[in-house]
């Protein structure tokens, strides 16, 4: 597992959304119990199968969660951003990592061994109640996206992963701003297609004026549309 040590990292739990609510001398320990490390983008932070149970919180920056096949092609899953937590469930289950976990772009992150989390979720209630949470939203966007891969076509499941990026980015009117947007190949590995096809629903979405690219941004300009773009493919 690679790793690259930081000289005084920004060492508070405060925005990891499982410690929502917990005031700051109850976040303290947690804060002592943490290791804090820098990564560097596309730098290796969990490896997949790998054997550890630490628990990881973000800081600050992106990180992807993907397997490679063995051919390397790269089958992402999602993308994690500040305040998201991973690793939780080999923490759990005690079963190797399900997944690898690289630095999108320049992360503070902290981690905290298995036992101690484990500890953690049998002490405080309000945590474990927010683990669970944290796992029914896992599930329903997991459902969501093997009913997309099942059930629509390759367009379809280009503007549904599209929208969801739409929703996570900050809004402007009916539009959103995605920074730092995924490449066309990324795009295609997180709908399980091609490249190719990728960018023929990217350049049809760009003719329509649904959406644009400006330098590594990819600007919505209106997410209702594609909304309505979705819903009509899925039957909502």
């Amino acid at each position: 597992m690679a790793q690259s040590h930081a000289s005084q990292p920004s060492q508070s739990l405060a925005n990891i959304s499982i410690f929502a609510g917990l005031s700051s001398d109850a976040l303290a320990p947690l804060e002592k119990r943490c290791r804090w490390r820098h990564y560097q983008a596309a730098e290796t932070i969990v490896d997949y199968l790998d054997g550890s149970d630490d628990v990881f919180f973000i800081v600050s920056g992106e990180a992807r969660v993907s397997i490679y096949s063995a051919e390397g092609k790269a089958i992402t899953f999602s993308d994690l951003r500040s305040g998201d937590v991973f690793g939780e469930i080999a923490a759990i289950d005690g079963h190797p990592r399900s997944a690898t976990i690289e630095a999108r772009t320049r992360c503070i992150v902290a981690s905290m061994t298995g036992l101690a989390f484990r500890e953690l979720l049998q002490s405080n209630t309000n945590v474990a109640w927010a683990v669970q949470r944290y796992f029914v939203a896992k599930i329903r966007a997991l459902t969501t996206r093997v009913y997309e891969f099942s059930a629509l076509a390759v367009s379809n499941r280009v503007q549904a992963e599209i929208l969801r990026l739409a929703k996570l980015a900050p809004s402007d009117g009916g539009g959103a701003c995605i920074d730092l947007a995924p490449t066309h190949a990324e795009i295609a590995s997180r709908v399980s297609s091609h490249r190719e096809a990728v960018t023929r629903e990217i350049n049809r979405l760009s003719r329509l004026g649904i959406i644009e690219r400006r330098g590594r941004a990819l600007i919505v300009n209106d997410v209702e549309h594609l909304a309505t773009m979705v819903r009509e493919a899925t039957g909502e």
